[in-house]
């Protein structure tokens, strides 16, 4: 099972593993652990990361990054239509409202969602995880920024599924930062005492992100989190890129916001000095060479005055702390620690700026670039049954409040109550009671827009079907869990009509009810159950005390099985028995992709796969022809020359001039059979010289091999002529069938290199290294067995009395010695013999 973190960036992605040795951030294809948020679109096929990364100026209109901040977004946000101006590729809007990217693919004009875009990306970081654990890869655990509203999320957990991934957790890009930083600590705090808080701040090329957390052995929580979405390392480029705008407006006469390419590349050369600015304090050069109209452009900046076109921008670094402070209620006296993250954190003023606030000196532990992805990795683990982890549980924290408003007949309009306020507990269930005797729907939504990152605060639409009123006309009793699941995302779970039977037989009074919650994930024992009680016009009647000031009650699953000894006691009421039943709900999330329409994607993005990889097929093909020409041209001037003649050389020569001018012309863009036609055709040429040059050096070293097989057996031969001990166990017919078999091999051999070596280097062997081989092999097996034969074993006469334990007295033993001599000199000599053969043998 596949234990893989992703940390999808606004400009770059990170991969992580989970090994036996622990989190390992991986490398792509091209050693690099940082993969390009990019996607580039072409004619025949998708690059994408590093290959999409390099057409970012050849191709811009058709190349795409920074498509994160899209998710969940509608065209006809403000935040959309004020983006598009400073957007070299097109967007448009797709039938469902939400935002599209416009490129051209495959020579036809394409709209593309932006999960179907992201889900590109996706399965470029699939490959590179399965490429590294050498297996398949389906569960993972994706991080997001904490400041992703509910239709963000549903965004991105639609572009996993699209990219054949099981999301086992969308998880907080900050929360991620603080697993990586926890799990490790040996000397954090028992459970039962003070919590460690720790402030982490990541600042990162498109969003700003902070948040506390405390850590107690074994577990963290989120305290607390605060954001600006609209401050991060691309707003700093903006700066430099308005300034040089302008310095070159006056210095060269150019408008460089009138072409996209220029733009692009002023772009990139902006990022470049920023970070030199971040380590150097000098004067720094910008220069670009043909940069528009042929003018090579060249300016000069430092530190100070980039700080200083930089202020605005600089003094938006302490709000998000400031809040964070007051969120928590915590003083800075209270943070142990602050660590930083984020490309952009490497920034010197803004460091500055951080560890002024808090008057400590900042930590910088955790690799900036990695410590998102480890997190998310070290998550899996937790999340998978295939890896051991220690025990380490995350409660996350909800970025805005959530509220429910509903139809009220009691109170003739609509009604409305906070569910999760700002910072609860995520994951987390309540349930709320509902009386009711028709079907009735629940709109969830953020009620502080304010601190939303776009302006509709609509989360979805919620229908509890199947509410019918009680057997006696009453309305009936709708409970209905609510529940912000693992991922960060609002849901209605469930919802039940409990029946009240009433019978005539006493009972004690019941307990408040408990709820055991089993939703929970993370084995966090957090589940809650609120009860809300909202009733029509007939059962306020019914009940003396209205419910226009509702009541929300909670009980905890940790006090569950206590007994309320101080109560006093209660006269006994009848007995009431209940029949729950399951009602459907009807979920219209804001934004989110209908099945239907997530199948058509997954589908397209299956076809899209397999597109990329024919086309890499057809270019592999055209590359080994391209190859085999250079090379064999190469070749005919060097190591070939001496084993081709005139009239090949000149045949091969023009084949490979003809196939040359076909690559770059009419060859260009052809079907791959096309290229392993003009390869076969070009080697049914240059193989038959290769083969030869190949024969040329292989055939001395057969003929040594040939040479020493045939002198050890002509060494056996003579052996046995001369009686020698070991071999005079062997028939004479044997060996000589051996020195026959010898004899010939040899013969053969001197006859084969005698008619070789008249053979010019030009024309075909007259006898191949595979021939050479083969008469060894022949050899090898015929005269083998007779020459490794073993001596017959030969058995010793049993001793009448046993030995004594000790050994033999002298006497004894000198009357045994002389016996031996007598007796068994002849067998004894065979024995040796037998072991000094059986020592040559192994040798052999």
């Amino acid at each position: 099972m596949s234990v893989v973190g992703f940390d999808v960036g606004y400009l770059n992605c990170y991969v992580a593993v989970a090994r036996a040795g622990g989190i390992e951030t991986v490398a792509n294809e091209y050693s690099d652990r940082c993969t390009p948020a990019c996607v580039s679109f072409g004619p025949r096929n998708r690059s994408i990361g590093a290959a999409a990364k390099s057409q970012v100026v050849t191709n811009c209109k058709n190349t795409v990054q920074g498509f994160k901040r899209f998710h969940g977004r509608a065209f006809s946000d403000p935040y959309m239509q004020r983006l598009k101006s400073s957007l070299v590729y097109d967007v448009a809007q797709m039938p469902t409202g939400t935002t599209g990217i416009k490129v051209m693919y495959m020579e036809e004009e394409k709209v593309f969602s932006i999960e179907q875009v992201t889900a590109m990306l996706l399965t470029k970081l699939k490959e590179t995880a399965e490429s590294a654990l050498k297996k398949p890869v389906a569960d993972c655990v994706v991080s997001v920024p904490c400041y992703y509203t509910d239709s963000e999320r549903r965004s991105v957990v639609d572009a996993a599924q699209i990219a054949g991934l099981n999301c086992l957790r969308l998880m907080n890009e900050t929360t991620a930062v603080a697993l990586a930083y926890g799990i490790y600590k040996q000397d954090l705090p028992a459970p039962e005492e003070k919590a460690r808080n720790v402030v982490f701040v990541d600042l990162g090329h498109c969003g700003y992100q902070t948040s506390v957390c405390a850590f107690n052995k074994g577990k963290l929580k989120v305290l607390a989190t605060a954001c600006d979405p609209d401050l991060g390392g691309k707003d700093f480029d903006e700066v430099l890129v308005k300034h040089f705008c302008e310095e070159f407006g006056k210095k060269y006469k150019l408008d460089v916001k009138s072409k996209p390419r220029a733009l692009v590349r002023l772009y990139m050369e902006c990022e470049k000095l920023k970070k030199l600015m971040s380590a150097n304090s000098s004067d720094l050069p910008l220069n670009i060479e043909c940069f528009m109209n042929d003018i090579d452009v060249s300016a000069k900046l430092n530190r100070g005055q980039f700080e200083e076109m930089s202020a605005d921008l600089f003094g938006k670094v302490e709000p998000p702390l400031q809040s964070l402070l007051e969120q928590s209620k915590l003083k800075k006296d209270d943070i142990y620690a602050v660590e930083i993250v984020g490309g952009a954190s490497r920034i010197p003023a803004v460091k500055e700026r951080i560890s002024k606030f808090f008057g400590k000196e900042l930590n910088t532990t955790l690799n900036a670039d990695e410590a998102v992805a480890r997190g998310a990795a070290l998550q899996c683990a937790i999340l998978s049954p295939a890896f051991k982890v220690r025990e380490f549980s995350i409660t996350d924290a909800v970025p805005y409040p959530i509220s429910l408003k509903w139809h009220s007949a009691a109170e003739e309009g609509v009604s409305d109550c906070e569910v999760f306020p700002v910072n609860h507990p995520a994951p987390f269930s309540k349930v709320l009671t509902f009386y009711r005797k028709e079907p009735f729907s629940l709109e969830a939504y953020y009620n502080n827009p304010n601190a939303l990152p776009y302006p509709d605060p609509t989360i979805g639409q919620f229908l509890i079907q199947k509410v019918v009123p009680q057997a006696s006309g009453e309305s009936s009793k709708v409970k209905v869990k609510v529940r912000v699941n693992i991922h960060g995302i609002f849901s209605v779970s469930s919802a039940s009509l409990v029946e009240v039977i009433k019978s005539d037989e006493p009972e004690e009074p019941m307990e408040t009810e408990q709820v055991n919650d089993k939703d929970g994930e993370n084995k966090m024992q957090t589940d809650q159950e609120d009860q809300q009680d909202e009733g029509d016009g007939q059962k306020e009647q019914e009940e003396k005390t209205p419910r226009e000031n509702e009541k929300m009650e909670t009980t905890t699953e940790e006090g569950k099985g206590e007994k309320k000894s101080d109560q006093p006691p209660q006269a006994k009421k009848p007995k009431v028995k209940t029949k729950v039943l399951d009602l459907p709900i009807e979920n219209s999330p804001q934004w989110q992709l209908a099945d239907d329409m997530l199948n058509l994607f997954v589908e397209n993005e299956g076809k899209m796969i397999m597109q990329d990889k024919l086309e890499k097929e057809r270019n592999d093909a055209k590359n080994y022809v391209e190859e085999y020409v250079y090379e064999m041209r190469d070749k005919l001037q060097g190591m070939l020359e001496k084993f081709v003649s005139e009239a090949e050389r000149d045949a091969l020569s023009s084949k490979l001039m003809d196939t040359e001018n076909w690559l770059y012309e009419d060859g260009e863009d052809q079907p791959k059979q096309m290229y392993i036609d003009r390869l076969a055709d070009l080697k049914k040429l240059g193989q038959p010289i290769q083969e030869r040059y190949t024969e040329a050096e292989e055939r001395p070293k057969a003929f040594d091999e040939l040479g020493k097989q045939i002198q050890q057996y002509m060494k056996f031969v003579d052996a046995c002529k001369m009686k020698e001990e070991q071999y005079d166990h062997i028939d004479e017919a044997d060996v000589t069938k051996v020195d026959k078999l010898a004899t010939e091999a040899m013969m053969w051999m001197n006859s084969a290199m005698n008619q070789q070596s008249k053979q010019s280097l030009m024309m075909d062997p007259s006898v191949r290294v595979k021939e050479i081989q083969e008469k060894t092999r022949e050899l090898f097996s015929a005269c083998n067995i007779t020459v490794t034969k073993p001596k017959p074993k030969v058995e010793l006469p049993k001793e009448d009395t046993p030995a004594e334990q000790n050994g033999p007295m002298n006497g004894q033993e000198k009357a045994q010695e002389e016996s031996a001599d007598k007796g068994m000199g002849e067998n004894t000599g065979n024995a040796a013999s037998e072991t000094e053969n059986k020592s040559e043998m192994d040798l052999d």
